[in-house]
């Protein structure tokens, strides 16, 4: 199991709704949430060690959303 965090500006239960389908259908994502109520907005995703960071961030960034690492 591989755990990536990062920094992100979803800061709204709207913004993680429209984020939402490209995490969940993601075949690597085993899970994922963020928090609202962190500073960073933390994204935090379990998956299984063939995903990669870049590819979690090219995700988040195409939808219009910043990230970066925590």
């Amino acid at each position: 199991m591989k755990l990536i965090i990062l920094r992100t500006d979803i800061k709204t239960k709207k913004k993680v709704k429209k984020i939402k389908p490209f995490l969940n259908e993601h075949p690597i994502i085993t899970n994922w949430s963020i928090d609202l109520e962190d500073i960073d907005n933390v994204l935090r995703i379990e998956a299984n060690e063939s995903l990669h960071e870049e590819e979690v961030k090219h995700i988040v960034q195409k939808e219009g959303f910043y990230c970066e690492n925590l």
